[in-house]
């Protein structure tokens, strides 16, 4: 009987997993993303900062969403912290975030660095370790990470 029974929540388990994976942003998606927000950005900076802080337009999909940062260290556009200073943004394990996004972006123009760092899903409690991939386009930072 003991069998059967941890054969069946076994099975349960297994056949739930996807359901559960599918809640969440992957890494191709999060980089997809980036893709369009150098789009928007390049067609109209100033609505894509503000379709990006909203959500509209597709940028907030599940746990995915895009942040941007100015050249004055402030984010420009994020779901809950534009306006506040990135430099001074630590990460749930007390690491400075916002400087490594920042640091990170100094590479040639098109290229994407990644970021890992521990933050709070939306919704949730407990941190996870979150992986952004960043660019600068003009004078913006903008990254869009996904949760391991």
């Amino acid at each position: 009987m003991r069998k059967q029974l941890f054969g069946v929540m076994l099975t349960t388990l297994t056949a739930a997993a996807p359901l559960f994976a599918a809640d969440y942003g992957t890494a191709e998606e999060a980089k997809g993303m980036l893709g369009k927000v150098v789009t928007a950005m390049k067609a109209d900076e100033a609505k894509a900062l503000s379709m990006f802080t909203s959500g509209e337009g597709g940028f907030k999909d599940r746990d995915l969403y895009p942040y941007c940062v100015g050249p004055d260290g402030i984010f420009s556009a994020h779901p809950s912290l534009v306006g506040t200073d990135a430099t001074a943004l630590k990460d749930k394990a007390g690491e400075p975030v916002g400087q490594k996004v920042i640091d990170a972006a100094n590479t040639e123009p098109g290229e994407v660095a990644e970021v890992t760092y521990v933050w709070t899903r939306p919704g949730e409690t407990t941190p996870v370790e979150k992986v952004a991939f960043v660019t600068k386009i003009g004078e913006q930072i903008c990254a869009v990470g996904y949760y391991k």
